[in-house]
């Protein structure tokens, strides 16, 4: 049976085509080795489920592992702590093999809660005992404990937990304890009060940090790659694939895979991309993204419901996007934490920039998206996108002669605060319904200030850059030309284009061509 590049659940060596991972598990396992209880927090679909099934097993030659899922039990396991006993004796007889015969009866005995008198301090004596009698050391493994993290019935677990890691050198314990999720348990609230107020409470406060880097590099996939390339003899590019795949994700687990899938089933075979050999080139990955952005996944579809329950953390993202200013990464601030964890960002030389490029173009869409209905500058894309497109190639000139037109029509007496708040998005709404359907963006994230954002178009499978600006002066964009001409050195082009925002009174607005070494800019100022 071929291999396939898999998108749902636990990826398997045998069936998937995987990235190497011997290097995070040997990690992970001397963090194990050292007695260390820790917390594998991650965003969704960020490949936890499969590192740990894959742990579980790497462990199995010096440990006893038990890989619990929370997900398995149902919501009324954690109504109380007898039925939270029984639910979790229940699944420890089920999963762990060679039991001593005294803590098997026990623990049958808690999940039949025949004799009523189980609780959470029975459980931990009888694991405690089963630490003492086991061969060998035990790990125990927990994932997707976010389907307890409110329950009150949890929280005393977790604290039993530390309180027995804390007495270790005296009283049989576990090896370590490993819990996976969404959310850091270590900040788990706790209702103390039966009126629903909460406090920061702690029970496991005991764990070590956990810093392993579980996105995928670009030698990562390369490896990936050539795997597969073993298989189908596609002549591919690895090194030129794989950077361009580890550029669009920056390596978060869910979209690598996407991707792959996308370029190995989708795209290889149609009218455009005959066979595989000619889908895995740059054309092909660029239409890989494309139709990624435009997927409803669950994983967008959870981004998206984040968002509407954390406004301050819609906020900054709409900051970071729109308006360019740099926002400090602070790692003790509450929403910052928030976006960690949930994936939308990442430090970056102790600035905090949005994950990945295609998280960038599905955050643009949805916030673009919010506005189609009463946007002066979407409605003009619309009616005038037909004359955009000219023998199916985008003329990316006219597009920018209609944008000043309509711009100098609409706002052309507004000053310079009116552009840093606004001007970039109705362009990108003026762009949307041009390109929909079949083009694409993203925003060039080395280059996005409140100054200068270069915007990349994707449009059945060329490429065109726009450098977005404020005008400051000749000297500034003479700078501003030298740089885009590098920049196109960059995407081997001959040809760029910039759009400035010039609020001064005697401005010259219009469109001219200019050139710059070898390279013909198409200058707008509106």
């Amino acid at each position: 049976m071929a291999k396939v590049f898999n998108t749902v659940g636990c990826c398997e060596p045998e069936l998937n085509y995987m990235v190497d991972l011997t290097g995070r598990l040997t990690e992970i396992k001397g963090m194990v080795d050292a007695g260390l209880y820790f917390t594998m927090n991650r965003a969704r679909q960020f490949g936890k489920t499969t590192i740990l099934t894959a742990l579980a097993e790497y462990l199995k030659k010096d440990y006893e592992t038990v890989y619990m899922d929370f997900q398995t039990m149902s919501s009324l396991a954690f109504e109380s702590e007898q039925s939270f006993v029984a639910a979790f004796s229940e699944e420890l007889l089920d999963l762990t093999e060679n039991l001593p015969d005294d803590i098997e009866k026990k623990l049958a005995s808690f999940a039949g809660q025949t004799d009523g008198t189980s609780s959470l301090q029975t459980l931990f004596k009888a694991l405690k005992k089963w630490c003492a009698k086991a061969e060998r050391k035990i790990v125990l493994i927990i994932d997707e404990v976010d389907a307890a993290s409110n329950d009150q019935v949890f929280v005393d677990f977790l604290a039993q937990l530390r309180a027995y890691y804390l007495r270790r050198r005296k009283f049989p314990a576990f090896q370590s304890v490993i819990l996976a999720g969404v959310y850091d348990v270590r900040s788990v609230r706790r209702k103390i009060r039966p009126d629903g107020e909460h406090m920061e409470n702690s029970p496991w406060n005991i764990a070590a940090r956990f810093d392993i880097d579980m996105s995928f590099s670009s030698d990562d996939i390369a490896g990936m790659l050539r795997e597969y390339e073993k298989d189908y003899h596609t002549g591919m590019d690895i090194t030129l694939i794989s950077g361009m795949i580890y550029a669009m994700t920056s390596g978060y687990p869910y979209l690598v895979s996407g991707m792959c899938k996308y370029l190995d089933e989708e795209i290889a075979g149609t009218e455009k991309f005959k066979d595989k050999k000619s889908a895995w080139t740059k054309e092909g990955v660029c239409e890989a993204e494309r139709m990624l952005v435009k997927e409803d996944n669950t994983l967008y579809q959870s981004m998206i419901r984040k968002l509407k329950l954390y406004p301050k953390l819609r906020t900054v993202l709409y900051e970071l996007l729109f308006t360019g200013r740099p926002i400090p990464y602070t790692a003790t601030n509450d929403y910052m934490k928030d976006a960690v964890m949930f994936g939308f960002i990442r430090n970056e030389k102790d600035t905090a920039v949005v994950f990945n490029q295609i998280f960038e173009s599905v955050l643009y869409n949805y916030f673009i998206a919010e506005e189609f209905s009463s946007s002066e500058f979407y409605k003009a894309g619309v009616q005038e996108k037909n004359q955009f497109i000219v023998g199916g190639h985008l003329d990316v000139r006219k597009v920018l002669e209609k944008f000043v037109e309509t711009f100098d029509y609409l706002y052309g007496d507004q000053d310079v605060t009116f552009y840093e708040d606004v001007g970039r998005r109705y362009f990108l709404l003026f762009l949307k319904p041009i390109i929909n359907g079949v083009g694409n963006y993203s925003v060039e994230s080395r280059t996005r200030n409140n100054e200068r954002m270069d915007l990349v178009l994707y449009y059945r499978g060329e490429q065109s850059v726009i450098e977005i600006k404020i005008w400051r002066g000749n000297a500034y964009n003479e700078r501003g030309e030298e740089q885009l001409s590098d920049y196109l050195d960059y995407f081997h082009l001959k040809k760029g284009y910039m759009l400035s925002f010039n609020f001064n009174k005697k401005k010259e607005i219009g469109v001219k061509e200019i050139r710059v070494r070898d390279k013909i800019l198409i200058e707008a100022v509106v």
